[in-house]
Order: C-alpha cells, then structure tokens, then sequence
C-alpha cells in the first residue's frame, strides 16, 4: 500500500471511530484541528478585523474632510466617553489621534485583515481539497497558527485603551520615531508602541507556523495523479506565498525584537548616537545603531508582502474564470513560470521604497530595474486572465462579475505603480496621495475583489447553499463605483503635492493660497474639495457593505439549496467531495487522471471534464470518451 494510500487508509479509520466519539463544540467548532474549520475560522476573525480597520479608516477620512468639526455620533459609537475625552479635543480627531488610527489601520487591514483572509482562510479550506488530501500535514500546529495569530491581534487591539493609547508611529514602525514613541509611560511594556511589537511578532509567528504546513502538505500529501503540472493554479499560488513568507518575515520578526530591546531594554539596534529629542534633550544611549537598517528589514517583508497579499486573490479569480468562461485557462504553464519568477524578484525589489535615504545612483539604477523587471510576471498573469475571457461563454454569475472586475482593478493599480520604479518621478511623489492611491487600487478594489470572489464561489461548498443573487449584485455594483470614487481623486491630489500624513487635509495651507508665490498653498486650494467626495465615497462604501454581510449569514440557514456536490460544473478536486465537505474530506481516496481546467473538449458530451473521473478503457473498436480515434488523427 501507497504512502498516500496509508495516510487516507488511516484517516478513514479514524473517521470512522468519531462516529462513536464526536468532539464536543468547543473541540469541533473553537480548539479544532480540521483544515475546514480552521478555514472558517480565519476567515470570519479576518472580516471582523477588516471592518474594524475600515472603521479607523472612516475616522480618518472625517478628520480629513472636515478637520474642525466634531466627529458624529454615528461615528464615535465604538470608543468609551473616557477615551474620547482624553484623544478627542472637543470632539475633534487631533494629529496626535489621527496618527493612531493610520498607524493601526494599515497594521489592521495587512497582518490582520487581507493576509489571514486570502493564505489563512482560503488557504486553509480549499488547498487541502484542491490536492485530494484528507487535512493540513500539521493539523495542530494549523490550530495553534490561527490561535496565534488571534492572540496577536487581541493585544494590538487592546493597546487602544491603555494610557498611551495605541501604536502612532506608522504601520511601518520605523525608527528611531518607533524607539522614542510612548517614552512618557513607566512601564514599557504597557506602552501601546510596545504591544504592537509583541503583537507583531505574535502574527509573524503565525505566518510562519501556517507557510511550513502549507509547504509540507502541498508536496507530501497529494493524491495519486496530481502531478505538478495538473496543480490547480490556486494550489501554486498557495505554494509560493507559503514560501514568501517562510523567507521574507523573519528579517521582520528579527526587527520586531531587536526594537522591542531598544524600548524595554535599552540596547541601541536601531537608534543612533547622538540622537536629540524635544522632550529629554540630547538622548542617553549606547548608541551606534542604524535607522537604516530597521528600514532594510521591514521592506525585504514589506514588498514579498504586497504578493502574500495579491496571489491568494489572483488564485481565486484564476479557478473562477475557466469554471464560467467554459473554456481552459488560457497560458495556464505561462501562468506558473511567471509566479514562481514574481516570487524570486520579489526579493530583490524592496529598497524602491527607499529612495529618499540618500542611495547611490548606482543602487538605484539597480532596484529601478528589478521593480520594472517584475512588472513582466504580473503582465503574464493579467493578460492571461484577461485572454481567458475571450471567446469563452461567459456565465455571469456573482463571483465572475467580481472577478472580471478584479482584472481592470488590479491593472490601475499596477501601472499607477511603474512611475514609482523611477528614483526621480518617487523624489516627487514619495510619501504624497499618489501612492496610497496606487496602493490601495492593489489592494481594495484588487485584492479584495478577487477574495469577494472566492467567498461567492466556494461558499456552496462549505455551506450547501448559495448566496442570494440580488444581495450579492446589491454588494458589487455600489462596492465598484465607491472603490474608484475614492481611490482616483487621491492620485490627482498626489500628483498635486497632498501628503499622506496631513489629519487636516492640507486645510492648514487654505491661509496661505492668496500668496501666489506659494505653489503648493494654490494647489491645495484648487484640490481639497475632493476630500469631501472621496469620504462620502468612504461611507458609501461602508453602507454597500450590509448587504454582504447579510447575505453572508442569512444564506447559510435560507439560501437556496445546491442541487450537487459540484453546483458549477468546475473540474478541480475540491467538488467531488461531499457538500460541505465531512471529517477526511473525501469518501474514498481520490485519483487524478488530467491536468486542472479540461473545459468545452470537442471529444466530450458535457463542457467539463473533472480531474477525478477515470477514462474508460477501450474495448474493441470503441475509444475512450476522452480520446480521439488514432484515424481521427
């Protein structure tokens, strides 16, 4: 008997022993070790950080927008009167409190929200499926990931309400700013600065326990036939985020300790000699550190990063499309090679978003040819995605209308991203709304348009039942015209000079625009009245929101049934399990016989030709219904 044969043989024997033991709630639906659950678990913990991070984002945007009006009470309803009297000034969100909010809200939607959404949730439910595997190669260590990972977020969460607040030095934490933040407090370690960091590392730990599973499981554990080249391209996704962050966070982690030391135990790994501060004067340190450095290891993360966060999003729309265009993935190898090539160039990119710290033209010059070179890979895939769609008999169904939206999304933002390749054009825009403009049309309306996707899609097969059409077209239509409301006018105010960090909107400039020799004081005038449209967009958006969530949990008890294991009619493994998937996922062990995307084959009666059904054998004259006669040839 086959190793796999073993593993499923050994499962199906303890499948059968839980019909006399079934675990209890808190072992089957919190402690659990099931892929499944797990999965769930993710993702419905990502979608309560998301909105809460889209909360803090809604306080900034008022902030922006109306700078000397109180904040609303529709809006303020979260925080406690205490809190407000101490970070509020009359109601008003000061720089002090908008700093707090950015900071959290970037950390919130990134290491909290997007990453545990698209590699935790769907990585978990579906790549285990995909590969005709009974679990995770770990299942505990898959629980203790999740458990860490929610830990990690509790105490970043909780370090709003300690004395010094929350984090306020970025999302980036750079030093020496991070080092000095929250000095005010006796105990450093009950220093909302300092809680970030531990929770960072907490969340770190959890990518790295979650990329070792996925590794393991994906080339140890799949079903007899899945060769690499019949891996759904989902599951080489999954492979190469999974070895993004195993290589890309620990240089985060290691910097994550080394500047909780500089705060709790006064080493110097990032802060300088001769440091002076406004409050204690010329600084007490051994000194001898390099702000440079910490900068050097959050980005060798920080841009890996934005492809943990994009190639989830991209492996769902990639299964949806062959599923309701009825027709292969057009470039489907094409595809592979230039994900794993995005994953090697993603490591030699990261100081682009360093140019400001007085590199040689000749470094430049070389991190402005890496970021343009990986622009090539994501052409691949896009135009592979876009080409997929062509002649194909397209099923307009709620996923596929967010995956096609997904393609032009994705597309804005990338190319609002070459200029920034360039030293001289970044010299400009560095640090103005233009990037957070190009960023965020990657990861909004990109990203978490194909996760939008994904939810749609495999949602009959966790649930066994659909989620309402009308409610999904309901969440679609307003989320696309919001997301462009919101994210266009930011890069005509960057390329307009508006920085990222003003809490008034640049209103403090309006004072100055009669002097015509002030530049930048007449192009503010001519560009905030955009900050009110775009927040208007903001709460639109956070309204188009209800019916998602709506749909989400009411379909799951009234939604309408499917009426099969496989309600689309796709060809990959996961739909030839049960609906929902039970304890081993499969009922006996699967085989795989073809590559992942068989559609519309001339040699086929139906569109579709699943991965798992066996060719028949020829007997005398007849021929495989997947074959041609070799005359035919």
């Amino acid at each position: 008997m086959s190793a796999q044969a073993e593993i499923h043989s050994g499962h199906d024997a303890h499948h059968d022993d839980h019909h006399h033991h079934e675990p209890g709630f808190v072992q089957k639906y919190i402690f659990s070790t099931d892929h499944k659950m797990i999965g769930i678990q993710y993702g419905l913990t990502a979608m309560i950080f998301l909105a809460i991070g889209f909360y803090l984002m809604m306080m900034m945007r008022w902030s922006i927008a109306y700078p000397h009006q109180p904040v609303p009470g529709w809006m303020d309803w979260m925080f406690t009167s205490n809190w407000k009297a101490r970070w509020l000034s009359d109601g008003k969100i000061t720089g002090e409190t908008y700093n707090m909010f950015g900071a959290m809200h970037g950390t919130i939607m990134v290491f909290l929200g997007i990453v545990p959404l698209g590699f935790g949730a769907f990585g978990n439910y579906v790549t285990p499926l995909q590969i005709g595997a009974p679990d995770m190669a770990f299942p505990k260590l898959n629980m203790m990931s999740y458990w860490l990972y929610f830990l990690g977020g509790v105490v970043m969460l909780a370090s709003f309400f300690m004395e010094s607040g929350a984090a306020k030095s970025g999302w980036t934490n750079y030093s020496p700013l991070a080092g000095f933040a929250d000095g005010q407090v006796v105990n450093q370690f009950l220093a909302g600065q300092t809680q970030w960091l531990i929770g960072l590392v907490l969340l770190i730990s959890s990518s790295l326990l979650g990329s070792v599973n996925f590794i393991t499981t994906i080339i140890n554990l799949r079903a007899r036939g899945m060769t690499w080249m019949r891996l759904p391209y989902f599951v080489w996704a999954m492979l190469v985020t999974g070895f993004l962050l195993l290589l890309a966070f620990p240089p985060l982690e290691s910097a994550g300790i080394m500047q909780l030391m500089d705060r709790v135990a006064h080493s110097s790994f990032f802060l300088p000699s001769g440091l002076y501060t406004k409050t204690e004067g010329l600084a007490d340190l051994s000194g001898g550190g390099s702000p440079l450095l910490y900068q050097h290891l959050f980005w060798f993360l920080g841009h890996p990063e934005v492809y943990v966060l994009l190639l989830p999003a991209i492996a769902c729309v990639a299964e949806i499309i062959p599923a309701n265009t009825r027709k292969p993935l057009w470039g489907y190898k094409s595809m592979v090679y230039s994900v794993l090539v995005l994953g090697f160039l993603s490591f030699i990119v990261w100081a682009h978003h360093m140019y400001l710290t007085g590199m040689g033209p000749l470094v430049s010059t070389w991190f402005q040819t890496t970021t343009v070179l990986i622009s090539i890979p994501s052409v691949i895939l896009i135009t592979s995605l876009l080409i997929s769609l062509w002649g194909g008999s397209i099923r307009f169904t709620i996923p596929m209308v967010w995956a096609c939206a997904f393609i032009p999304m994705f597309g804005i933002g990338g190319l609002t991203g070459l200029p920034l390749a360039f030293n001289l054009v970044d010299m400009h825009l560095h640090d103005t709304y233009y990037v957070i403009g190009h960023f965020h049309y990657v990861v909004a309306p990109g990203i978490l348009f194909g996760l939008f996707a994904g939810v749609y899609h495999w949602y009959p097969k966790i649930t066994g039942r659909f989620m309402s059409n009308k409610l999904g077209h309901l969440h679609f239509w307003p989320s696309l015209i919001c997301m462009n409301i919101i994210f266009f006018p930011m890069l005509l105010q960057g390329m307009a000079g508006f920085h990222r960090r003003w809490y008034n909107g640049g209103d403090a400039y309006l004072a100055k625009a009669a002097d015509s020799t002030n530049v930048l004081a007449v192009s503010v005038t001519k560009h905030i009245d955009l900050n009110i449209l775009m927040s208007m967009g903001a709460w639109t958006l956070a309204l188009s929101q209800i019916p998602f969530f709506i749909n989400l949990f009411t379909s799951w008890k009234i939604g309408r049934k499917v009426q099969s294991d496989n309600p689309w009619d796709a060809t990959t493994l996961e739909w030839a399990t049960p609906t929902p998937p039970g304890h081993g996922n499969f009922l006996t062990e699967p085989s795989v016989y073809r590559g992942p995307y068989e559609y519309s084959r001339p040699d086929c009666d139906e569109d579709f030709l699943p991965q798992w059904v066996e060719p028949k054998r020829k007997t005398g004259t007849e021929t495989k219904p997947n074959e041609t006669t070799p005359a035919a040839h």
